[in-house]
């Protein structure tokens, strides 16, 4: 903070000795101590709440970065399978199959909301896993 040596305070401490004498000076230097040990500490404080702030901030721009790449992703996995139902390898689909998804909607009307969340998102990642298989068997060897 200051630069200050021995002999500066040796030169401060001579000067308040002829000033206050040798009756006040202890007093004096115990309320400047004080006076000193309460200004860093509020020092300190400030510099924890801003340093506190700042990690606050940064979580905050963390949380909005991953919260953006989930409703990218998210986005893309709803084109995904919006572009996977209207394709025709979806109307391929056994009636064995047809039958478990219509059961699968059934229940999803009655389950709780995360239950309906997981039961779209195996649907969605059949499609695309049917997709993926469709092209991959319609694609010769060269």
């Amino acid at each position: 903070m200051f630069d200050i040596g021995f002999l500066e305070l040796l030169i401060i401490g001579v000067v308040g000795l002829l000033v206050l004498g040798p009756e006040r000076l202890p007093k004096a230097a115990r309320t400047t101590g004080l006076w000193i040990g309460r200004i860093k500490r509020s020092v300190s404080g400030m510099q924890r709440e801003i340093n506190a702030q700042l990690e606050a901030e940064e979580l905050r721009q963390k949380l909005a970065e991953q919260q953006k790449k989930l409703d990218e992703g998210l986005d893309r996995v709803k084109r995904n399978v919006e572009g996977s139902v209207e394709s025709p390898s979806a109307d391929r689909a056994t009636p064995d199959r047809k039958a478990s998804e219509q059961a699968n909607d059934e229940r999803q009307q009655q389950g709780s909301p995360e239950r309906r969340l997981d039961d779209a998102l195996g649907r969605a990642r059949r499609q695309v896993d049917d997709a993926d298989s469709d092209t991959h068997e319609d694609a010769s060897p060269r």
